[in-house]
């Protein structure tokens, strides 16, 4: 699997500077060092257009085989005037991080928080206490089918056309314009089908009248 992570600034390093010469520098330290022409400008066309600036390299650290890539993202094209600088690390190839793969992909994390809230706060995904693999596996897809469904549906406007008299902005919103609709139809099914449903009930030792 592959990743693209933050890193704290005085992560450290080891760089190989020419055969078997390896410096150990922190991440900070070595941002400093570089020159302004070793970023890379990448602007970003969002809610609020912004322009960063990447530098990329490679590297070996602790606990980890092999060398990764990182990168450092800041506001400036100097780190003396950045106010806001960012460390990543990687195990994509290194060939495939470019300054716009790193930004780019670290951009969409919010989408990925997002859901995240979302689904705990109104899916139940916290709420799973199964301990076997295959049972989470289904919870989790279950959660996942459930977000689609509700996202999609507020987005083509399905949900708004016939189950609410306002605009749906929010995910919330259009989950309770689809409970409005079950709970619309069960009242309709279960009007239709009161013996049965109080057949259901009595299998459980409960009376349904």
């Amino acid at each position: 699997m592959k990743y693209l992570g933050a890193v704290a600034k005085n992560r450290k390093i080891w760089l190989n500077q020419s055969g078997e010469n390896w410096q150990k520098i922190r991440l900070d330290e070595y941002a400093k060092s570089l020159p302004e022409e070793d970023f890379t400008s990448v602007s970003i066309n969002s809610n609020k257009p912004r322009t960063l600036w990447v530098a990329t390299g490679t590297a070996e650290l602790s606990r980890l085989q092999g060398e990764r890539t990182f990168a450092i993202v800041m506001n400036a094209s100097s780190y003396a005037d950045a106010t806001e600088i960012d460390y990543f690390i990687t195990n994509e190839d290194s060939e495939k991080v470019t300054a716009e793969w790193v930004v780019n992909t670290y951009s969409g994390r919010n989408w990925v928080e997002v859901f995240y809230r979302e689904a705990k706060g109104w899916l139940g995904w916290r709420e799973c206490q199964a301990r076997g693999l295959k049972s989470l596996q289904r919870h989790l897809i279950l959660v996942f089918c459930a977000y689609t469904f509700i996202l999609w549906h507020k987005l083509t406007g399905g949900l708004r056309r016939k189950w609410a008299n306002q605009p749906l902005e929010t995910f919330v919103d259009a989950l309770e314009a689809f409970r409005t609709a079950m709970s619309f139809r069960f009242v309709a099914w279960l009007n239709e089908n009161r013996d049965l449903f109080a057949a259901h009930k009595a299998r459980f030792g409960l009376v349904w009248a």
